[in-house]
């Protein structure tokens, strides 16, 4: 059971999968606005005529594989020892490959299907942040509490 749900460094999911279904839906609607934006005003075309759906789903991916790029070298020390601190070890494989761009590509999907989910979303991942990385002693403090 430790290896679907627990600590980071050997789970698939850890406290933070809920961030990154928040960040999911944000990140998802930016996206296909842009994608949106992009296919009306540069290629001409009209929404009803294409769907940017594959393009949504690849900008989702190179988001969200960009930052888990930039998260493992942060939790490796490249920014310092406190910033490692923070952290608290490096990711399992899994977890970083699979179950967080997993959970950004689910909040794109409701996001489409409910996008007056977006701005909640926001607000809670503010929060969520805010709380994690000021309030918080490191990046698994609320895994300890519970």
């Amino acid at each position: 059971m430790e290896i679907i749900w627990g600590w980071k460094t050997v789970a698939i999911f850890d406290v933070w999968t809920f961030e990154h279904l928040l960040s999911g839906l944000s990140i998802g609607a930016l996206v296909a606005k842009q994608n949106t934006k992009v296919f009306q005003e540069q290629l001409k075309s009209s929404s009803q005529l294409i769907t940017s759906k594959y393009f949504d789903l690849v900008g989702v991916l190179l988001l969200a594989f960009a930052w888990e790029t930039l998260e493992h070298y942060l939790e490796t020390g490249l920014a310092g020892k406190q910033v490692q601190y923070w952290f608290q070890g490096v990711e399992f494989w899994a977890n970083r490959l699979i179950a967080d761009p997993l959970m950004l590509v689910a909040g794109y999907y409701i996001v489409k299907q409910r996008p007056k989910l977006v701005w909640p979303a926001r607000v809670l991942s503010l929060i969520w942040l805010i709380v994690h990385v000021f309030v918080f002693e490191h990046s698994m403090y609320l895994h300890e509490l519970i």
